[in-house]
C-alpha cells in the first residue's frame, strides 16, 4: 500500500481507520480501458473493488479476476440505488473511497447536436455522477474520512471542437466537484480530478456509434469533417507514442487515494500538461485557434 497509507490521518480523527474501510472502493466503468485496469490493479493492491459494468459478459470478468461486480447505468436513478445499497451492505455501512469513471462522448458540433443527445450526455456523465457521490459522502462524513475522485478529461479545461458535448458534460463536473471540495473542508474526506488527455481506451471508438445515432451527417455543414473522422474511427483510431496507457491514470489514483495531501487536479498525459501550459500563456483567441486544429 505504501508509507503514505499508515501516515495518513483526517483532520480531527484521533485513531486511524481500519485496513477494510480504508481499502474498500467502488470503481464505475469498469468494463473496459481505465476502469478496467484500476479496478484489477486496485485489487492486486490488496483493495476491495466493487467494481461496474452494463453488460453481463463484462460483469463476469469482473467476477472471474476476484472482483465484486455489479451492473451500473448512470442514466438509472434506479441501478445507482441498487449499487449503492450493495456495497454498503457488505462492508457494514463503510467505504473508504469512490472512483466516478464510467462515462462516453458524444461527438459532433455543437449546431448538430440534438438536445435530447446532449441530456442523455449529461445524465450519463454529470448528473449519474452527482447520485451516487451524494449516497456516499454521507457515509464518508459518518466515518470521519473518505476520498473522492473523478476522472474527468482535459476537455473540461481546454475543450476542441466536434467535443461540445463532452466538453460540457466535464466543465459541469470540474465546476461541481470543486465546489464540493471546498465545502468538505475539515470533514476528513478529499475530492481530487484526474484529467486525462488522450489514453489508450474504447472511448473513441464507442462514441462513433452515438456519433452515428445522433448527428445528421450528410446535411450538415461539417460533413467533409465529420466523414473524414468516422473513416479514421472505422480503421482503428488514432495512433501515437503519446497516448499511453490506462497505468498512468492508475498512478494520478493511487496517489489521489493514499498521499496525505491529495491533489485537487492530477493532469495526466503529455498532451494534456501542454493543454494546461498553453492555456496559461497564450491569448485566448491564439489558444483556441491552436485547439481548433487538434480536433
Amino acid at each position: 500500500m505504501g508509507s503514505d497509507c499508515c501516515k495518513w490521518q483526517p483532520r480531527g480523527q484521533t485513531t486511524l481507520p481500519t485496513a477494510e474501510q480504508l481499502r474498500s472502493i467502488i470503481v464505475t466503468g469498469a468494463s473496459s480501458g481505465i476502469g478496467a485496469y484500476c479496478a484489477r490493479a486496485l485489487r492486486a493492491e490488496g483493495w476491495r473493488v466493487f467494481a461496474t459494468a452494463r453488460k453481463p459478459a463484462d460483469i463476469a470478468a469482473l467476477e472471474a479476476d476476484g472482483i465484486e461486480a455489479f451492473y451500473l447505468d448512470y442514466r438509472e436513478p434506479e441501478s445507482i440505488a441498487a449499487l449503492a445499497d450493495a456495497a454498503l451492505e457488505r462492508t457494514g455501512g463503510t467505504l473508504g473511497a469512490l472512483f466516478n469513471n464510467g462515462a462516453y462522448a458524444q461527438p459532433g458540433a455543437v449546431e448538430d447536436l440534438p438536445v435530447e443527445a446532449l441530456r442523455e450526455q449529461f445524465e450519463a456523465n454529470f448528473f449519474g455522477w452527482h447520485d451516487l457521490t451524494r449516497r456516499i459522502v454521507p457515509v464518508m462524513r459518518r466515518q470521519g474520512h473518505g476520498r473522492l475522485v473523478h476522472c474527468s478529461s482535459i476537455l473540461g479545461l481546454a475543450p476542441v471542437r466536434f467535443r461540445g458535448a463532452y466538453s460540457a458534460s466535464k466543465h459541469a463536473l470540474e465546476g461541481l466537484m470543486l465546489c464540493m471540495r471546498q465545502e468538505l473542508e475539515g470533514s476528513g474526506i478529499h475530492l481530487s480530478l484526474i484529467e486525462p488527455g488522450p489514453v489508450t481506451s474504447k472511448i473513441a471508438s464507442n462514441g462513433l456509434a452515438w456519433f452515428l445515432k445522433n448527428i445528421d451527417i450528410e446535411h450538415s455543414a461539417h460533413r467533409a469533417d465529420y466523414k473524414a473522422q468516422v473513416a479514421r474511427l472505422q480503421a482503428g483510431g488514432s495512433v501515437s507514442r503519446l497516448k499511453p496507457g490506462p497505468e498512468v491514470v492508475h498512478a494520478a489514483l493511487r496517489h489521489a487515494l493514499l498521499s496525505q495531501r491529495p491533489r485537487p487536479h492530477y493532469v495526466v498525459t503529455v498532451p494534456a500538461k501542454i493543454g494546461v501550459l498553453l492555456k496559461r500563456i497564450l491569448p485566448a483567441s491564439a489558444l483556441y485557434r491552436v485547439l481548433a486544429r487538434r480536433a
